[in-house]
């Protein structure tokens, strides 16, 4: 699973690191679900170890996607979930670079390949009202740490 953030019109985009699998390549903040988990759990377990937020609002599931990877074997299947209102600020705390980026500037950017079809989606707006329900727009945006 994998949470989608809207804060101000930006969506947070996070780059794997360097000699990781897939190292490089850009991606939502999230991870794989544990046994006995639900998925919105998982995802806020992910969005603590990975961005150090201990709250946040995680909304309704805005996409799913499958996608074969030949390093794994099989295929994946990613839930995509509308989330916001994270507390406290978001801190890279296990990627290369984290960015706050425009949804129509995405296409830059080398996503993974299971992502690519959301990120065509948000380039174009169709998701931008979904994500709105969840973020907050009370706070600016926060100067991420590499």
């Amino acid at each position: 699973m994998a949470a989608v953030i809207e804060r101000q019109g930006w969506l947070l985009i996070c780059q794997r690191r360097r000699g990781d699998l897939f190292e490089l390549k850009w991606e939502f903040p999230g991870g794989k679900l544990r046994a006995g988990e639900t998925p919105r759990a998982g995802l806020a377990r992910e969005l603590r170890e990975e961005l150090g937020c201990s709250a946040a609002r995680i909304g309704p599931e805005i996409c799913r996607t499958r996608h074969r990877y030949e390093q794994f074997g099989g295929c994946v299947e990613i839930h995509f979930f509308a989330a916001g209102k994270l507390w406290p600020a978001p801190r890279n705390l296990s990627f290369e670079r984290m960015v706050w980026s425009r949804p129509c500037d995405l296409p830059r950017y080398d996503f993974l390949p299971a992502d690519r079809a959301l990120v065509a989606r948000l380039a174009r707006g169709e998701l931008s009202r979904r994500l709105r329900t969840v973020s907050s727009v009370r706070h600016p945006l926060p100067a991420l740490v590499r």
